[in-house]
């Protein structure tokens, strides 16, 4: 299935139903007076976040919804039935945005979340509302109200735990086979992974967290160059960010420039993004003698001066795998215990 990250549909809640003229005509009652009903109100149009769902692309060939419109007033005092309301299910983490104004609408983060996009029209009023002492055989009634048109554009970013980032064949899907059963593609050319995946890491039954594999940044990424700037806001709302480093680039390259290459596309997209916690994998160890591997990578920190956790692993193997899966997990469950505290 193609992911798809961001469409534009629009939303049409229903309309009011219309007040009822009429007046009471029974035998031997007469001057029965006025007994029109109220219309019904239009049903709303409301975004539900399933979890069952990981892409828009249910949107790209189905653009336009529409709720149902309330229905007339009646005579004897009875009220049109109320339209229906138009449930649309979106994937959890959906942003909504009002495509005319740039208005933020609100976001969906748990499953079972609703956001009202579009209110319907205010039902009609029937004639019996206007009776009065002095208005006794009233013949004024009003329409209902028209439903809301709206343009949206839907957004999404994924929810996961940890995010992925490094150029393009650093071994980010390598890494997320390894660790989880998601399947992305994984091939010795750039660019193989084309749209986000999500990964759950189970560390032992009751412990478990998601981790995201986006596609490779290139220098130029936060200003339109490659395939990453689209998915860049994917690693918005993870926790914590594992910056993965080809330490054999084949095109020769220094690893040590190509981490700081990345460290200044995410300051140019977001310095939030840049000041978040990340930890520095130095993959592709099988590439190096084992008695050399510690020498090696030890260089490449000190010349990085990095602060931060690092470590030297082999997703192709599982080399060194379960110790940052051991890390990575015992890191979230005390960021929760913090969080839980405040």
């Amino acid at each position: 299935m193609k992911f798809v990250d961001e469409v534009t549909i629009q939303v049409k809640a229903g309309n009011g139903g219309g007040g009822c003229l009429s007046f009471r005509r029974e035998k031997y009652i007469p001057f029965g007076g006025p007994d029109g009903g109220d219309g019904g109100d239009g049903g709303d149009v409301i975004l539900c976040a399933d979890e069952g769902l990981n892409t828009l692309v249910d949107f790209r060939h189905r653009r336009s919804f529409r709720a149902v419109n309330g229905e007339g007033g009646r005579g004897e005092n009875r009220t049109g039935k109320g339209g229906d309301d138009l449930v649309i299910r979106v994937p959890v983490g959906t942003i909504v945005n009002d495509d005319d104004t740039g208005e933020i609408m609100g976001e969906v983060l748990a499953d079972g979340q609703q956001l009202l996009v579009a209110k319907g029209g205010f039902h009609g009023l029937g004639n019996v509302r206007y009776k009065s002492s002095t208005n006794r055989a009233p013949r004024q009634t009003s329409k209902g109200s028209q439903g809301e048109l709206r343009n949206l554009r839907l957004e999404l970013k994924l929810l996961a735990d940890v995010g992925l980032l490094g150029l393009p064949n650093a071994g980010k899907s390598t890494l997320i086979r390894a660790v989880s059963s998601a399947r992305p593609k994984v091939a010795d050319y750039p660019f193989t992974t084309l749209y986000p995946n999500l990964g759950v890491v189970r560390v032992d039954v009751n412990r478990s967290f998601v981790i995201a594999d986006v596609p490779g940044l290139i220098e130029g990424a936060a200003d339109g160059a490659g395939l990453g700037v689209r998915f860049l806001k994917h690693l918005a709302r993870t926790r914590l960010l594992l910056h993965l480093v080809d330490i054999m680039p084949p095109d020769q390259s220094d690893p040590v420039d190509n981490v700081r290459r990345i460290e200044q596309e995410l300051g140019k997209f977001s310095s939030e993004l840049e000041a978040r916690q990340r930890w520095l994998v130095l993959n592709k160890t099988d590439l190096l003698p084992e008695d050399e591997v510690s020498a090696y990578c030890d260089d490449l920190v000190a010349r990085l001066g990095w602060q931060g956790p690092v470590f030297c692993l082999s997703a192709v193997n599982s080399r060194g795998v379960q110790a940052l899966i051991y890390q990575i997990m015992e890191y979230l469950e005390q960021l929760d215990e913090e969080q839980n505290q405040c």
